[in-house]
C-alpha cells in the first residue's frame, strides 16, 4: 500500500526559471512537513548536463540566495537535496527517454516505488503536445502504478489546439489524472471567495442581481514583457491572462454553489458560468472590447521596443471587456474586466459593487460618498474590504462611507504559497482546484469568436497607452456607461495629452 505522497516527481525543464523560482522553494515547504518528509523523490530533467551532484550544487546556492527559505526550512536543505536526482535529456528528443526510464528503473529498486509517477511540465508551451506523446512511446506509462502529469497554462492557443492537446492527453491518462495548473485558484484568498460568499449569512442572500450592481476583476502588472517577447507577441493580453486567470475570477465569483465541494461538484459549476456568458458577437465585440498597448513614458520603453517584438507588432498588452451571465442570479448585472502590462502597479482585485438603498433620504457629502462595495484583494496585500455607508461626523445627516479591512499579514496569518497547495494537492490526487478539459475547450470556444474578428477585422482599434499609466482612456468610456469608474488602487497617472490609437 502506497501513501499519497509515495511516488517520484519528474520535473521537465528542471534547469528552467519555473523550476529555481517556484517549484523548489515550494516542495522544500511540503517536505518540510513532518507528514511529507521522505514520501517522495523528486528527479530533474533538462538538457544541462549535471550530475546528482552538480544540480544539488547549483539548486542549493539559488535557494539560499533567493531569500525564500525560512530558517526551518535552511536546517532541512541537505536533508531535502538527498531526495533530488538529476537526469540530462532533452525532452524535444525521443531518442532519450529510454535515458529516464532506466533512471527511474534504477530509483525504483532502490526506493522501493514502484511506477508512481506524477510528471510535471516546466517547460515552453511548444513541447505539451511532444512530452506525453513520448512518455507513451517510450514505455513509461504502461507499468503499474500512478501515472499522472502537471501541465502549465496556455493549454492550447485557440479552440483547435486546445482540443487537439486534450485527445492527446486523453489517450495517455485519465482525465482525472490530467492536472491543468493555474495558480490562482491556489490562492488563499481566491478560494476564500467561495468561503465568504457561501458560508456567510450575511453575503450570500444578496449575492445576486436585486443587490449587486456590477462587478470589476482586475489584474494587471506594473512590469513589461521582460525576456517573453518571443512568446508574448504571438499571445497577447487575451491569451496570456484573459482566458484562463481571468475567466476562473469570474467564474468563482459567479458560480452556483455546488452540492458538493469535490473535483465534479465544483468543476461542474464553473462549466455552468461559461455556458451563461453572453455571445460575443460583432456588434456586441465592437461595443463592449477594448484593447491597448503600451507606448514609452517616462524612462519605460515602449512595448513595440521590447527585444523579440516586431517594430509593427498589433498584439494588445491591455484589454478591458464588459461581460454578461445570463442566468437568473446575474442577468443585466456587467461583470467588467481588465488585464495589462506597465500599469502603475501591481494588483490582482476582485470589486462587488453594491447597488444603493432604495430611498435615499440622507444627502452625499462631496467625494467621501464612494458607494458600498467588497473588495477582494488576491495580490498583494491579501485580504478584503468592506466599503461601507456611515454618517459622516459632525452637523447634518450627510453619508459618507467607511472601510472595514482585513489583511492576513497585519494579523500575523500566513496565506501560503499557491505553488505550495497546489503541489500538494496533486501529490495526494486531489484535482479539485485544476482545470478539466471540458471547461478548456468552453471557455476557448467563447473567445474563439474574439480572435476570429480580430483577424477579420485587422484594423479594430488598438489604443495606445503610456507606460505607467491605468491604460486607454476608451476603457473609461466603457465602464462609465454603468455610471461607475475602475478601482483603481493608487494615483491615476493621466497624461491625457499622449493617448493615441496605434
Amino acid at each position: 500500500m502506497h501513501s499519497p505522497y509515495d511516488l517520484f516527481l519528474i520535473i521537465f525543464g528542471a534547469s528552467g526559471d519555473l523550476t529555481r523560482r517556484k517549484l523548489m522553494p515550494a516542495l522544500i515547504k511540503i517536505y518540510g512537513k513532518s507528514s511529507s518528509a521522505g514520501s517522495f523523490i523528486i528527479i530533474g530533467c533538462a538538457r544541462t548536463p549535471y550530475t546528482d551532484q552538480s544540480y544539488r550544487a547549483y539548486l542549493k546556492e539559488e535557494l539560499m540566495h533567493s531569500g525564500a527559505l525560512t530558517g526551518e526550512e535552511t536546517e532541512v536543505l541537505d536533508d531535502f537535496l538527498s531526495i533530488v536526482h538529476y537526469q540530462p535529456m532533452d525532452p524535444a528528443d525521443e531518442n532519450t527517454y529510454p535515458l529516464l526510464n532506466n533512471r527511474l528503473k534504477l530509483l525504483s529498486g532502490l526506493s522501493g516505488n514502484h511506477g508512481n509517477y506524477l510528471f510535471y511540465l516546466a517547460t515552453p508551451p511548444l513541447l505539451y503536445e511532444l512530452v506525453p506523446a513520448c512518455l507513451c512511446r517510450a514505455g513509461l506509462l504502461e507499468q503499474p502504478g500512478l501515472k499522472r502529469i502537471i501541465v502549465e497554462k496556455p493549454f492550447g492557443y485557440d479552440l483547435a489546439s486546445a482540443q487537439s492537446l486534450n485527445k492527446i492527453y486523453a489517450a495517455c491518462f485519465r482525465e482525472e489524472d490530467i492536472y491543468r495548473i493555474d495558480h490562482f485558484l491556489g490562492k488563499e484568498t481566491v478560494q476564500n471567495i467561495m468561503v465568504t460568499r457561501f458560508g456567510s449569512a450575511v453575503y450570500e442572500p444578496i449575492w445576486n442581481r436585486n443587490y449587486i450592481d456590477h462587478v470589476e476583476i482586475t489584474a494587471v502588472e506594473n512590469m513589461g514583457i521582460g525576456t517573453r517577447g518571443g512568446y508574448y507577441d504571438g499571445a497577447g493580453a487575451l491569451r496570456d491572462m484573459v482566458q484562463n486567470h481571468l475567466m476562473q475570477l469570474l467564474a468563482i465569483t459567479a458560480m452556483e454553489p455546488p452540492a458538493r465541494f469535490d473535483k465534479n461538484g465544483f468543476r461542474n459549476e464553473v462549466i455552468k458560468v461559461y455556458q451563461s456568458l453572453r455571445p460575443l458577437t460583432d456588434e456586441y465585440i465592437r461595443d463592449n472590447v477594448v484593447r491597448g498597448q503600451y507606448m514609452a513614458c517616462d524612462g519605460r520603453i515602449g512595448y513595440r521596443d521590447e527585444k523579440g517584438v516586431r517594430p509593427d507588432s498589433r498584439t494588445e498588452t491591455y484589454i478591458a471587456m464588459c461581460l454578461y451571465v445570463d442566468n437568473w442570479r446575474w442577468q443585466g448585472v456587467p461583470f467588467y474586466i481588465r488585464t495589462g502590462k506597465q500599469m502603475p502597479t501591481k494588483v490582482t482585485e476582485i470589486v462587488i459593487h453594491f447597488k444603493p438603498a432604495p430611498m435615499q433620504m440622507f444627502q452625499r457629502k462631496g467625494g467621501r460618498y464612494k458607494g458600498e462595495a467588497l473588495i477582494i484583494r488576491i495580490q498583494p496585500d491579501e485580504g478584503i474590504l468592506q466599503r461601507m455607508v456611515m454618517k459622516e461626523p459632525g452637523a447634518g445627516f450627510y453619508m459618507g462611507t467607511m472601510e472595514m479591512d482585513f489583511t492576513y499579514d497585519r494579523h500575523d496569518r500566513d496565506t501560503g504559497d499557491a505553488y505550495v497547495r497546489l503541489l500538494e494537492d496533486s501529490l495526494a490526487g486531489d484535482p479539485t482546484l485544476f482545470t478539466r478539459s471540458d471547461a478548456v475547450e468552453e471557455s476557448w470556444a467563447y473567445f474563439d469568436k474574439l480572435l476570429a474578428y480580430w483577424e477579420s477585422y485587422p484594423d479594430t482599434p488598438l489604443y495606445g497607452y503610456p507606460a505607467g499609466t491605468w491604460g486607454p482612456k476608451e476603457a473609461d468610456v466603457l465602464i462609465n456607461r454603468s455610471h461607475a469608474r475602475w478601482t483603481n488602487p493608487c494615483k491615476n497617472l493621466t497624461h491625457a495629452d499622449l493617448y493615441c490609437r496605434l
